[in-house]
């Protein structure tokens, strides 16, 4: 896992955490910490391991971390996430030893994990990850919670 912890261990990933941590403070809904990133990044990978694909590990944890980084351009920019998180993990990605088609990959994903209808793969991993991860089931603030029963996990699946 070294290129993750290249990505783990970058300046600029590490002030992006605490911004974003600062920014949602008072957030009474799903937070996006470290514990989301890799609630997200271990989902997919057994999702990737049951189905048979391929995916590396570290592709995914990259994806993972960098999925909702955005959300610090988002507060304070205005910036949709999932284009703030492009923007910041191209920046991060630059610095690391993944493959140039690794990167790409991971950018893709991170671009599309909003659509459940993308026709990428990972993309869609992704994004199925990102929302079976969130415990709702446990969550003090479901009754105020936008997202409609439907979408709301109120049993363990993964």
């Amino acid at each position: 896992m070294d290129k993750v912890n290249e990505i783990l261990n970058d300046l600029r990933y590490r002030s992006y955490l605490k911004r974003l941590e600062l920014l949602e403070e008072d957030r009474k809904f799903c937070r996006h910490t470290m514990e989301h990133f890799l609630d997200v990044a271990r989902i997919a990978y057994i999702k990737v391991l049951e189905s048979k694909l391929n995916y590396s590990k570290e592709v995914i944890y990259g994806v993972a971390l960098l999925h909702d980084i955005g959300r610090v351009l988002e507060y304070e920019e205005c910036v949709p996430h999932h284009e703030g998180s492009v923007i910041i993990a191209e920046e991060i990605l630059d610095d690391t030893s993944f493959s140039q088609e690794d990167k790409d990959s991971i950018l893709r994903a991170i671009e599309a994990h909003r659509k459940d209808d993308s026709k990428d793969e990972l993309s869609k991993i992704i994004y199925a990850s990102d929302k079976v991860s969130r415990n709702c089931f446990n969550c003090k603030a479901i009754d105020e919670c936008y997202w409609s029963d439907n979408k709301k996990n109120f049993y363990i699946s993964y």
